[in-house]
């Protein structure tokens, strides 16, 4: 992942409908910013027509093919009636276009609101459609999108924030020391879990990424879509107590395991991956210090606070970690 400064200061507004109207599509000026950091997601109305969401992809993070992998898992998943927001084809069949130096794609506007995870039935209804991504991602491997491993997501971020002066200097011995220990523990949870499945993933399958209709749930932004293993996609829609989460869990396996075949051994990952997943996060938002939109949107990173509230985080989760995973009711 590169670190770019300023990645998005030419793309005006001018230039978004500039960029659609290269592709024979009539904007009628109205433009709409929709909440994205890595990337930036407009809604963009258009003369005839219900408005549409272009995507302008953040320079130097993907390759173009690993961009069209994801796009052409996204319309195989699409073919397969699993509901996900495929990017929109142009005359072309082209679904990746470049204007002005900006990749970008455009997709349909798909509403939708936040599930309510605590209404009977809808846990085990998203467990169905994740089993149904996963019974596709497992037909074929990514070949340009990388692997939800320990090293890209623990020992490589942990590092960047150690070396870029990101730690205070008077947390840094106990940030290393901490970290060492929680990444010890989450190979001590890999190892237990043994020789696990990867799989084509979501990736990033938390709330914000699901939207509910009537019709129930659709997935969308699968932007951080790699390999791994199935749990990554499921663990993330769990909260609460210990007792809370075995249940939940419960609920969309019940689910998941009409389209698709779960591996016990997976529950010991769980704790393992919420870890990587907060040492990652905070490396993501240290690489991207430069965007202007970061200070802004995340002011509260980067002081003593912050980092006293993360060592903290990480010795609970290292507890957590020596814990007995969930169990398959």
């Amino acid at each position: 992942m590169n670190h770019i400064t300023a990645p998005f200061s030419d793309l005006t507004p001018n230039h978004i409908l500039d960029a659609l109207g290269s592709l024979g599509l009539r904007c009628d000026g109205h433009l709409l910013a929709l909440n994205s950091y890595e990337n930036r997601v407009y809604q963009v109305g258009m003369e005839e027509g219900p408005p549409l969401v272009a995507k302008f992809y953040r320079p130097g993070r993907w390759t173009d093919e690993a961009i069209l992998e994801e796009h052409r898992f996204l319309q195989s998943l699409a073919d397969a009636e699993i509901p996900v927001v495929a990017p929109i084809l142009s005359d072309h069949d082209e679904s990746l276009h470049c204007f002005g130096g900006y990749r970008f794609s455009v997709f349909a506007k798909h509403p939708g609101r936040a599930p309510d995870l605590d209404q009977p039935g809808v846990l085990e209804w998203m467990g169905r459609f994740i089993g149904r991504i996963h019974a596709i991602g497992a037909l074929e491997h990514f070949h340009h999108r990388p692997t939800l491993d320990i090293t890209s997501f623990g020992n490589e971020p942990s590092e960047y924030l150690l070396t870029h002066g990101f730690i205070p200097p008077d947390l840094e011995t106990t940030y290393r020391s901490v970290v060492k220990q929680a990444l010890e523990s989450i190979q001590r949870c890999f190892d237990r879990a043994g020789d696990v499945a990867m799989l084509r993933l979501h990736g990033d399958c938390h709330l914000g990424n699901v939207l509910w209709t009537d019709a129930g749930p659709h997935f969308v932004d699968f932007d951080d879509s790699r390999m791994g293993p199935a749990v990554q996609d499921l663990w993330m829609l769990l909260s609460g107590e210990r007792e809370d989460m075995q249940k939940q869990m419960a609920d969309l396996l019940a689910g998941y395991e009409c389209f698709c075949d779960f591996n016990p051994r997976e529950m010991h990952l769980i704790e393992a991956l919420r870890t990587l997943r907060l040492i990652h996060y905070a490396a993501w938002i240290a690489r991207r210090w430069d965007d202007p939109a970061f200070p802004q949107a995340f002011t509260w990173f980067n002081t003593q606070h912050y980092w006293q509230d993360r060592i903290l985080e990480l010795r609970e989760q290292i507890a957590l970690m020596d814990e007995a995973p969930l169990v398959m009711l």
